[in-house]
């Protein structure tokens, strides 16, 4: 459904607004109406394409996201990310010195890696903050009814810093172009991304029944640089996956 470039900017707008709206819909529907045995079979497929990535399993810290409303389950790629991470740290503690010149690159290549989710940012609306997360993280839910790490400042991961985050996608088309939940947090959250070089590299989760053709977007929409599904890697940037 294309729009007419000759809409007055207002209409343009409003069309494009409810066209998100409409396909937010239909896509969350579709989401839901995947059967319980696929979404499992896609969450551990989801994390095999996640650990063929380079830039995931060198990554030093990921972000990802507890599943709701239909969303792929990133629960077992965490749950192996902490493992690895749990065997890097009795490594170092076996008298390895990572930070020395000297390590081996085995060694330099292969530190901890730190995951965090995202939490309603509590002063500025609208913006997400990230939290480290680990097995034992204390969860709270949210206003949205979602599991979020309970705030705490020490436990913040500056978004700058972070190499990688999994974005769960309402939908997606070939051009790397994402519908949220409609919300805007992650929009507003990495708006610095189109401004800086030091940014994460943007990975949007979905099922293979969430693409469309073509999506309409807004100026202030942040693109991925990859999608995942359990079927496919697209890449949308000069990153090497």
């Amino acid at each position: 459904m294309a729009m007419s470039k000759f809409l007055p900017n207002n209409e343009r707008a409003e069309s494009t607004a409810s066209l998100r709206k409409h396909l937010r819909k239909s896509l969350r529907n579709v989401r839901n109406s995947i059967p319980p045995e696929q979404r499992a079979h896609s969450a551990l497929q989801i994390g095999q394409q996640l650990n063929s990535l380079s830039c995931v399993t060198k990554a030093k810290s990921i972000a990802g996201y507890l599943a709701n409303d239909g969303e792929i389950n990133l629960s077992t790629f965490m749950q192996d990310t902490f493992s690895r991470s749990k065997g890097m740290r009795k490594k170092m503690v076996s008298g390895i010195d990572y930070s020395s010149a000297s390590a081996p690159k085995s060694a330099l290549t292969s530190m901890p890696t730190t995951f965090s989710l995202p939490v309603i940012h509590p002063v500025c609306k609208g913006h997400l903050l990230f939290l480290e997360y680990g097995p034992h993280t204390t969860l709270v839910k949210n206003k949205y009814n979602i599991d979020e790490p309970e705030l705490a400042c020490p436990n913040v991961i500056p978004t700058s810093t972070i190499d990688v985050i999994l974005m769960p996608l309402v939908g997606f088309d070939g051009n790397g172009n994402r519908l949220g939940m409609g919300g805007g947090y992650y929009d507003r959250t990495l708006a610095f991304t189109q401004f800086t070089q030091q940014k994460p590299i943007l990975i949007g989760i979905a099922h293979d029944e969430q693409e469309v053709e073509t999506l309409p977007f807004e100026p202030w929409d942040i693109p991925v640089d990859i999608i995942v599904t359990p079927n496919r890697i697209l890449s949308f940037s000069d990153i090497t996956p």
